[in-house]
């Protein structure tokens, strides 16, 4: 091969390498530029926002929560200055050696702080890890700033309930948003961290009690401290709210009520107004508040007394002999029975063969029309009515009464009761109705349950002349800002359809069971009250407890004891419902409950005055 060959074949070889060389740093460069478009382009905006987070950080301002004041400006809930821990991922250097170090300091478990990392979406919002701080607490991670990268403390106001566990059921409580939560068009907006209402009237009117929160847009180091504001959009307090609680009625009440369980509702049967709503066994709202941890909702969750449940409207009993109100309206009003109509009480009321259903007196009440009957509360006189009458009759009654329903209560979650039809049982139990049941029913057993709230609302309207009143709560809210106070006007539901002569049969009646029947233990020296006993079992069959002494059955076996009332019996002001569990005859127990909080109500020499809204 010549030489010239040689070197032709090299150049063609050098020429070869170059072109692969070429092709290669041009696949290089549209590589490149795809990746510089991709980042510059699809993913700037994502990469803009965090370079901008790395410079500027924002920090939410939390709003102070509205007060809440009792009808007389007694002040119930407020916020008190508190230490909150936060922590913003995208700064943290060592998540392991922060967790451990966050145990150590302020006992914050491990595996709670890696939990809330890992849920954190966006690494440079700053996440809520504990509220409530010591002041101890709060020093110890001042101290370790340097080396604890991602934490800081802020002051913010915390909810405090002034009285402790006083009304907590009607007040509620307050807790960070959940994700779910956060999901609701209510909620749409809250950044996780933010304190919303879990319960009671913090729950119902959160929207008003939370206020706007603001910002604050400031420039921070490398370690994510801040080094200067750059803007400040102020926080919207929330506004205020004026209950129609009375408190010191509420301490009353709460104190009457003492270690049982049991509600006692009492309102103004002119307009609705709740003046109160114990329920007990009560809780701390401020312990619920101020971070519920799992161990502490297992506890409570637990608790075989049902500490959370509010009795006065969730708790759902058998009424008893108070619903013989609602059974002598719907004998009064029907073509079947009239107020003369007499019944013999021999003890018995002998329905099928061998089948008995028993009075509450032995040996029987004798002759007795519908004024005595209610007056001294014969099983067997509404027995004979209830099988006259028929089911159906009873339950359409009970309805106009607002049994069977929610009253509207301005609270969350209440429950409706039952009122028992040959409809409902076929709907509900995929069975017929059958009679004996119905005898059940017509003194407040078998399946009829209502609350205590619904029985206060029903008494009220016997009281005032026939009107149902959407119990009312919050009276009035103030704008923080202005100063301008909006009330909330009373709501008629509608009148009971009762001709006024059953009206004032059922008035003179209750009355006389004060007087003279089986309410005698809330006769009163101070002032007329009228009532109504009421003795709701607890078992299928009194017959098969091992002795009929009260004191001889076991505490969760004996009865319910009710009690609704109202005074002054001639121009009611107050209409008020007991109900005390497994304590036994309402005469004997719930009468004199419902006598001392009247009594009470009566002393305060302002009485004509409550109506007006303090401020």
């Amino acid at each position: 091969m010549s030489k010239f060959t040689t070197q032709h074949e090299d150049f063609r070889n050098l020429q070869r390498r170059l072109l692969y060389l070429r092709t290669g740093l041009l696949l290089c460069l549209l590589l490149l530029s795809a990746r510089l478009w991709y980042l510059q382009v699809v993913q700037g905006t994502y990469y803009h926002e965090l370079a901008e987070q790395n410079r500027v950080r924002t920090v939410d301002l939390k709003p102070a929560r509205g007060l809440i004041f009792d009808r007389h400006g007694e002040l119930l809930a407020n916020n008190v200055p508190s230490f909150n821990l936060y922590l913003t991922v995208e700064d943290i250097r060592d998540r392991e050696g922060l967790a451990a170090a966050l145990e150590d300091l302020i006992g914050l478990p491990r595996a709670e702080t890696m939990k809330r990392l890992i849920q954190q979406a966006k690494s440079y919002v700053p996440i809520l890890l504990k509220s409530g701080l010591t002041l101890r607490e709060a020093a110890l991670l001042e101290g370790h700033r340097l080396e604890l990268t991602g934490l800081r403390v802020q002051a913010e106001s915390q909810r405090n309930y002034v009285h402790g566990p006083l009304g907590s059921h009607l007040l509620g409580y307050v807790g960070e948003v959940s994700p779910e939560q956060q999901e609701e068009p209510d909620f749409a907006g809250l950044v996780q961290g933010s304190i919303v209402g879990k319960a009671g009237v913090e729950k119902t009117y959160d929207r008003m009690l939370r206020g706007k929160p603001g910002e604050k847009t400031i420039e921070v180091d490398a370690r994510g401290n801040e080094r200067k504001t750059v803007a400040v959009v102020e926080q919207t307090p929330g506004e205020d709210l004026y209950l129609s609680l009375d408190l010191r009625l509420q301490r009353f009440a709460e104190s009457l009520l003492g270690a049982e369980a049991g509600a006692v509702v009492a309102l103004d049967p002119r307009n609705g107004d709740v003046l109160v709503m114990a329920s007990s066994p009560a809780y701390d709202p401020n312990v619920l508040s101020r971070g519920l941890t799992p161990a502490l909702w297992e506890q409570i969750a637990s608790d075989t007394r049902h500490p959370l449940t509010n009795r006065a409207m969730q708790g759902q009993y058998p009424p008893g002999s108070t619903f013989k109100i609602m059974v002598a309206s719907a004998a009064l009003e029907s073509d079947k029975w009239s107020a003369d109509t007499q019944v013999r009480c021999t003890g018995v009321f002998p329905f099928s063969r061998g089948h008995v259903f028993k009075d509450w007196k032995r040996g029987g009440h004798g002759v007795l029309d519908m004024y005595h009957a209610l007056v001294h509360s014969c099983d067997v006189y509404f027995y004979n009515v209830g099988h006259r009458l028929g089911i159906d009759t009873i339950a359409e009654t009970a309805r106009l009464f607002g049994l069977g329903q929610p009253t509207g209560v301005d609270l969350p979650s209440e429950r409706a009761g039952v009122v028992p039809s040959t409809e409902w049982k076929q709907r509900v139990r995929k069975e017929q109705w059958y009679p004996g049941e119905t005898i059940s029913a017509s003194i407040g057993q078998g399946y009829i349950t209502v609350t205590p709230l619904q029985m206060a609302v029903a008494i009220g309207a016997v009281s005032n002349g026939g009107m149902l009143y959407r119990p009312r709560l919050v009276r009035a809210v103030r704008e923080r800002a202005t100063g301008r106070l909006q009330e909330y006007p009373s709501v008629e539901r509608g009148p009971v359809p009762l001709h006024e002569s059953t009206l004032h049969l059922l008035q003179d009646a209750l009355r006389e069971v004060v007087l003279h029947g089986t309410g005698g233990r809330a006769r009163s020296q101070l002032v007329s009250i009228a009532g109504k006993t009421g003795t709701a079992q607890t078992v299928g069959a009194r017959a098969s407890q091992v002795s009929t002494d009260e004191e001889g059955i076991p505490k969760q076996l004996r009865d319910h004891a009710w009690f609704v009332a109202y005074a002054p019996a001639e121009d009611p002001k107050i209409a008020v419902a007991v109900l005390v569990e497994n304590t036994g005859h309402g005469g004997t127990y719930a009468a004199p409950i419902a006598k001392a909080l009247i009594e009470e109500y009566w002393k305060d020499s302002d009485v004509d005055d409550r109506h007006q809204i303090a401020g």
